[in-house]
């Protein structure tokens, strides 16, 4: 059975965030990123080698978690943690990726300091079914 082109859309950017952000291997992830790539991130320098660059000067304790994931048409949106990166507290985010012809060709995010259970009104965890615990 083939995948639909919203389960092709989903993997690959599933496939690109672990290659660059766990894997750290930048030759690979260049296959996932266009070199054209346009981003809207406040925190990131513009284009892949903005991009590229602030991972590479990130501790290599970097941890991404994807969480859930959603597409539609050429849009997928992943909302996960990231940890281990030199701040005290982890990142949720919500990334926000528009694909063409099976690459990523432009982000936008929404970041938020993940919450204790102390800080949580909800009592909810932000990410998964744990919150974090920080030394």
């Amino acid at each position: 059975m083939s995948r639909t082109k919203q389960e092709k859309n989903k993997a690959l950017v599933l496939e690109a965030f672990d290659t660059l952000f766990n894997k750290r291997d930048y030759v690979a992830a260049e296959r996932y990123w266009s070199p054209h790539y346009i981003q809207h991130s406040a925190h990131i320098a513009p284009g892949r080698d903005g991009l590229f660059n602030l991972i590479k000067s990130i501790p290599p304790t970097l941890k991404y978690e994807p969480g859930t994931i959603m597409a539609e048409g050429d849009l997928v949106i992943v909302h996960g943690r990231f940890s281990g990166f030199g701040a005290p507290v982890n990142w949720i985010a919500a990334d926000i990726l528009h694909i063409q012809n099976g690459i990523l060709v432009e982000h936008w995010d929404v970041i938020q300091d993940e919450a204790t259970e102390e800080q949580s009104i909800s009592k909810r965890p932000m990410f998964g079914t744990a919150f974090p615990t920080y030394a």
